[in-house]
């Protein structure tokens, strides 16, 4: 009888840690979400005219009170850039959480597995040479290139992964060969560019907002939300492929067609992002580190981590490319990797002490 209630207790003690953790994550979750509204705003009231945070809120919640100055800026200038950076910033998170977790490979993103290096490659050969790859609509060549040559490059990392023998370490292998490779080639177009193209090239494979509209918006966040309850009602089998895949076999878990499927919509996630904004490079590799430390590997918390958190990430750095330079809005794409590179070598340092 002693037992039966010890048993007892313990498992009182046990559901009430659990509520516990859950509380807390669910609390981190909710600090995100307040923290990247704040930046949003904060994002808008940037600019070479800066308006104060009250003026901007106005114009948001009351516009017919504001002048049309402020509201035509806000509204069609500033929000779609600032909404831009947010479902950029939480698609590139997503992707690379996501193939970190299918892949087994904490270094796995769309720019270190060579996604962006290959989307930068399409976009040149519109840019430099006039190419398009799908020549239907011509007005959209560079994006259509680049998405193209970037779901190319992920589908050949999926069925690689899937090949007899090979390992996490060969993919990352197979990665820095597709990053070279497509620099490579994106070198010696550049070499043959004339000066206008050139420039054009540089520019994009910068990565930056600037040229954010509506239309590109609805069109990112509208992959977001496609692609995020795919993930959520995958989530308990997503968790379990974090155990192995023989592991997650046992569960009655189809793990081939759980990561064709999951590589199909991070390649569709990775893709067309960068084919609208540039390179952006380290998001969908610190974004989804962050979550875990905050919330861990349970997919039902990560994925909406990991959402949060790429966002915020790119939305502040959209606001620190404007407060850099006074009156110039550097490249967002060469924040992120100030910022990424050193999270990158911490990461690589850490991972040989431990495994992940």
């Amino acid at each position: 009888m002693m037992v039966a209630m010890t048993d007892q207790v313990s498992g009182i003690e046990g559901r009430g840690r659990y509520r516990a953790l859950v509380l807390r994550r669910l609390l981190l979750i909710f600090c995100l979400l307040g923290a990247l509204f704040a930046s949003v705003a904060v994002d808008m009231a940037l600019g070479p005219a800066n308006y104060p945070l009250a003026d901007v809120l106005t114009a948001l919640s009351r516009p017919e009170t504001v002048s049309d100055q402020l509201r035509v800026v806000i509204w069609d200038i500033r929000m779609p850039i600032a909404l831009m950076a947010v479902t950029v910033g939480a698609s590139l998170s997503v992707a690379g959480a996501q193939m970190q977790t299918i892949l087994a490979n904490p270094l796995a993103s769309p720019f270190t597995l060579g996604i962006s290096a290959a989307a930068s490659f399409g976009a040149a050969l519109g840019l430099v040479a006039g190419i398009a790859i799908f020549p239907v609509a011509v007005s959209y060549m560079v994006p259509i290139n680049a998405f193209l040559m970037a779901m190319l490059a992920a589908l050949f990392i999926h069925f690689a992964s899937t090949m007899r023998g090979v390992t996490v370490e060969t993919i990352v292998l197979l990665g820095i060969a597709l990053v070279f490779t497509f620099n490579a080639a994106l070198s010696l177009l550049e070499y043959l560019a004339s000066e206008q193209a050139l420039a054009a090239v540089v520019f994009w494979t910068m990565g930056s907002l600037t040229k954010a509209t509506w239309p590109k918006v609805w069109i990112t966040g509208a992959v977001l939300l496609f692609a995020v309850p795919l993930f959520a009602r995958h989530a308990w089998a997503l968790t379990a492929l974090r155990l192995g895949d023989d592991k997650a076999a046992s569960f009655g878990i189809n793990v081939r067609r759980l990561r064709l499927e999951a590589m199909m919509t991070v390649s569709l996630l990775a893709a067309i992002p960068v084919s609208f904004v540039g390179t952006i490079g380290f998001v969908g590799l610190v974004g989804p580190h962050i979550a875990r430390m905050l919330v861990g590997e349970d997919q039902r918390f990560f994925l909406p981590a990991s959402v949060l958190c790429g966002a915020l990430l790119l939305s502040v750095t959209s606001v620190v490319s404007k407060m850099l330079i006074p009156g110039a809005v550097l490249p967002i794409g060469v924040i992120t990797a100030l910022v990424g590179v050193p999270f990158f070598f911490v990461l690589i340092f850490t991972n040989r002490r431990r495994a992940w």
